[in-house]
């Protein structure tokens, strides 16, 4: 068998791409033999070279390697065009459903306008209504090269390709067996990895048809905030409550005031007060204090000793391909893929309130129950509650109000099974001069979702209503509930609710969901006629392309009584049909001061059964002036469409941050831009009253939330993008000949964008912007219940408008050089962006938020990758840099701070690997991630950007320290 080496030894053109960095221009050495015509990313016309007009990156087989990632996501957010994933380990624990799903942002305008591909054909989405690719899907061992064009391709690819392109090469020749196996951990412990990964790949014997296959297994393990100094506590930012800029970054001890031994309110005590009171270990009753005072423990709840900082997940993948040649001109080729994903979210047992459970009664709960007339007490209740409570209500019962952690069903945990499906075949081949590609593609993501830890609402209420049978035993005091198996519910100490009445009121909760995607695609490609500096080269097709998604819940949490909100079923489909032509015109050749000048154009027409009509269009120059310098220049309108979340998404629950009500410290006189409104509120004046000014509660912050909507009057948005750069290949000067140099201006803007209604903005919007139409996502309490204040925000939701816009510009540098250095070959290659501008636009007609150098958002982000090789022995190395970043603007107004004032520092993360081979065919190799251990900015709860149970952003930043592998790699 064919033995495999690990490393090119000897450099070409492509030898220069890496990690962050590959030059999309060819040397200009008027020496080498004429370069074939490839087809390039962007572009379905061939052209000599791989030249093209949009700055185009490319990491290969080798990078990857070099990495030690498993998740190609790893190695991408290492390039600096690349924003903020929406979705990965480290920042989906709480979202209801894409636990641990993997995705790619670039230029950070979002997952939607960011097209993944796999050999240059869509790939089926991985989170259910939308387009995004889940890229665990995607095996890292059998990827040949990704190549990233930044930039609007929607001329090329169709719809969501409005930021740019990932375009996933598959291996595209493999002889033999070729395995790669490693293990490692982190410093701490924890995030333990594990890798298997098995090629095999045969030709025929005049190398025409091949058949290739891949299996892997990968295995990540949990990283829990408790485990990690800086997040190991239930924390919030001193500024909230100061308004001062220097406490940002100061953390607060700010338990849960929900606890598993409960805190209870009554309405009166032997003076006519209201109180609180809870409980020790040993059920003796003591005061209440969420996080202690200098006499008094706390008796609050830290939520970071269950939370995660990144979910364990495992995955099984299996991928082939193959290549069967039908005569010297003609060929079909099939691809498969399969994955399972198996992902387990991790958080605290469920908090609930009494107005959770009794919503009708503003959650106070009645200790008595009529029966034959007579009021009778609930046994369950302790007597020190029992005489310090009054009616308060109305019906003649006492009552009391409560909140409590439900610590008796432990973590609520989601296990997630995630399976996609893909096959791919086709034809392709040459008649004549011209070449065609035909395809069909189906693909299928499925997941199922299984959760614990909820209970049922209903339930809940009929065993918190007990009377005394006739031995004096608690029993449920409906009739009807005692025939389903009602167990009387204790809920006050630690560990009270007996085994049976927890199994009577839970509720697992489940969730399954489905996306599919059809492919039906042909195109031709080839050369018209001659002109002065060349052939005009062509390429026309069309494509037909339907997508269905469906997320079910279980009956109970559709109709919101699993102590949630009311999630319904999301379902939705759409269907394009689009026609596009390219064409390559060689304008001028061999002239003075244009060695080539070339144009190129492209146009797509798409008909959505949703938008209808959508057109987009490209118009490129490539111009040499001289044989080591080219110019380029693109400007493109790209297209995309509504997704079916955005188009048909029923109400779902999220939990934001960083939320500051503009009514918080109103007084009866005070005047500012948001006082007079607020005071017309009736349960906002009613806090006024009592306080003496508008006051919230840490349980008011804590129990936050908000529902997203979709919206199916949404119309088509348009991105328009430009591109200009330089490339010097300076081969013509012998110092220099090794080095190549890019530098690319891109500013992309997008008309009607669609966007989710920023919750601050509407906050702003309804009380002192003199737009009430956004008082309709805002809801507040109506009157005091338990630890909650009358007046207080319960829900902001958010609803997908085209009333926005969004856009960014700046600069993209690459450097890359490699040569012979001493007894060995050094490459150096280096990738820099310089963000100089990224806004949104909230409302048509408003002033653009401005988000630059905002944390998420950074001015300055670079990638260096270095690697020596002497003999046996290889080093590589990578520094990925962040630079200095700020407190969002909007948030910061809050409190009247300045913007930009608020900053976290730049932070710079090293990863090496170290390489020996033994032999050819066999080398082992070792690799430390973080090695210098840099920990995160400290961007803690209640800041915006911070990730729930992180207290930092794991989007942007290393979380979980240093990571140590081993491996090794065996060619056969």
């Amino acid at each position: 068998m064919r033995r495999v080496a690990f490393w090119p030894r000897k450099p070409g053109h492509i030898a220069l791409c890496g990690m962050a960095v590959c030059v999309s221009a060819a040397w200009a050495d008027e020496s080498a033999a004429p370069l074939q015509k490839v087809q390039i990313t962007g572009s379905r016309v061939a052209a000599p070279g791989a030249e093209s007009p949009s700055p185009l990156q490319i990491l290969t087989a080798a990078d990857i390697a070099a990495s030690g990632a498993v998740n190609l996501q790893e190695l991408l957010q290492k390039n600096p065009t690349l924003g903020s994933p929406t979705l990965n380990r480290s920042n989906s624990n709480f979202l209801p459903a894409s636990g641990g799903v993997s995705t790619v942002n670039l230029r950070n305008l979002g997952d939607a306008r960011t097209l993944v591909l796999v050999n240059g054909r869509r790939f089926v989405s991985g989170v259910p209504g939308t387009s995004a690719v889940d890229l665990n899907a995607l095996p890292t061992d059998f990827i040949e090269r990704v190549e990233l064009m930044t930039g609007g391709a929607s001329a090329a690819y169709g719809s969501d390709a409005v930021a740019g392109v990932i375009n996933i090469i598959l291996k595209q020749r493999l002889q033999g067996w070729l395995l790669d196996a490693s293990a490692g951990r982190a410093s701490a412990g924890d995030d333990l990895k594990r890798k298997l990964a098995l090629s095999y790949g045969l030709s025929s014997a005049d190398g025409a048809s091949q058949l290739m296959a891949h299996l892997g297994y990968s295995k990540q393990g949990a990283v829990f905030s408790r485990d990690r100094d800086f997040a190991a506590s239930d924390q919030i930012s001193k500024m909230l409550s100061s308004g001062q800029a220097a406490d940002a970054f100061v953390p607060v001890r700010n338990y849960s005031v929900a606890a598993p031994q409960g805190r209870f309110f009554f309405n009166r005590d032997a003076s006519g007060k209201a109180g609180e009171f809870s409980y020790d270990r040993n059920g003796n009753v003591i005061p209440w204090s969420t996080n202690g005072t200098a006499t008094l423990a706390a008796t609050g709840f830290n939520r970071a000793a269950y939370r995660t900082i990144a979910v364990p997940t495992e995955r099984l993948l299996f991928a082939s391909k193959g290549d069967l040649a039908l005569n010297a001109q003609h060929s079909a080729f099939f691809e498969a893929n399969y994955s399972r994903t198996k992902v387990r979210t991790i958080i605290e047992p469920l908090a609930l309130s009494s107005a959770d459970i009794f919503r009708s009664s503003n959650g106070q709960v009645a200790m008595e129950t009529m029966v034959n007339g007579v009021a009778v007490r609930n046994p369950l209740v302790p007597q020190y509650l029992y005489e310090r409570s009054a009616d308060s209500n109305g019906d003649g019962l006492r009552d009391y109000s409560f909140s409590r952690r439900i610590a008796e069903a432990d973590t609520r945990v989601a296990k997630v099974d995630r399976d996609t499906y893909r096959l791919a075949a086709g034809f392709k081949g040459s008649l004549r001069d011209w070449n065609y590609d035909s395809y069909l593609a189906y693909g299928k993501s499925k997941e199922k979702q299984r959760s614990s830890g909820q209970v049922n609402v209903a339930r809940f209420r009929a065993a918190l209503q007990a009377i005394p049978d006739t031995g004096g035993n608690a029993i449920c005091a409906d009739a009807a509930a005692r025939a389903d198996g009602c167990v009387p519910l204790n809920l006050f100490g630690y560990n009270t609710i007996a085994p049976g009445a927890l199994q009577y009121v839970s509720a697992p909760a489940a969730l399954d969901t489905a996306i599919t995607q059809k492919l039906v695609g042909a195109s031709i490609n080839g050369e018209l006629f001659q002109l002065p500096a060349g052939r005009v080269g062509v390429a026309a097709g069309f494509e037909w392309r339907s997508e269905a998604s469906s997320s079910v819940p279980d009956a109970l949490t559709q109709a919101g009584l699993n102590s949630g909100g009311a999630v319904p079923v999301t379902a939705g489909r759409f269907t394009v049909r689009e026609a596009f032509a390219e064409a390559r015109v060689p304008l001028l050749k061999d002239r003075t001061f244009a060695r080539s000048l070339n144009f190129l154009g492209a146009f797509r027409s798409g008909d959505y059964s949703t938008v209808g009509r959508a057109n987009s269009w490209n118009a490129g120059l490539e111009w040499w002036p001289l044989n080591d310098v080219k110019l380029r220049a693109t400007r493109a309108l790209s297209t995309r469409a509504p997704n079916i979340n955005e188009l048909f998404a029923t109400a779902t629950q999220v939990f934001p941050t960083g939320i500051v009500d503009p009514c918080v410290g109103v007084t009866a006189a005070s005047s500012g831009t948001y006082d007079a409104a607020c005071r017309a509120i009736p349960a906002v004046a009613a806090n006024i009253a009592a306080n003496g000014k508008f006051t919230v509660s840490q349980a008011d912050i804590q129990s936050l939330s908000g529902f997203n909507r979709g919206n199916p009057e949404l119309k088509a948005e348009k991105g328009r993008s430009t591109t200009v750069g330089l490339v010097l290949t300076p081969v013509s000067i012998a110092a220099l000949s090794k080095l190549t140099l890019t530098a690319d201006y891109f500013r992309i803007k997008i008309a009607d964008a669609i966007v989710s209604t920023p919750r601050q903005y509407a906050l702003q919007q309804c009380y002192g912007g003199g737009n009430a139409d956004f008082c309709k996502f805002i809801t507040r309490r109506p009157a005091n219940a338990g630890s909650f204040n009358a007046g207080a925000v319960t829900f902001i939701d958010s609803a997908s408008t085209n009333s926005g816009g969004t856009g960014t510009k700046g600069m993209d540098w690459t450097v890359a050089w490699a040569d012979q250095l001493g007894p060995g070959r050094l490459s150096a290659r280096l990738a820099y962006t310089h963000l100089k501008e990224f806004y949104n636009v909230p409302l048509a007609g408003a002033k653009p938020d401005a988000a630059t150098g905002e944390i998420g958002y950074p001015r300055n982000k670079a990638a260096l990758q270095l690697g020596y090789q002497w003999g046996r022995f290889s080093i590589s190395s990578s520094t990925s840099y962040v630079g200095a970043s700020a407190l969002d603007d909007q948030f910061l107004a809050q409190f009247s701070i300045p913007p930009g004032t608020v900053r976290v520092g730049s932070k710079t993360i090293n990863d090496f690997q170290f390489t020996y081979a033994l032999k050819k065919s066999l080398a082992l190799y070792a690799g430390i991630d973080n090695a210098f251990n840099v920990k995160p900015p400290p961007i803690i709860s209640g800041l915006t950007g911070d990730v729930i149970g992180t207290e930092t952003n794991t989007s942007m930043y290393d979380a979980i320290g240093r990571r140590f592998y081993l491996g090794v790699r065996i060619g056969l």
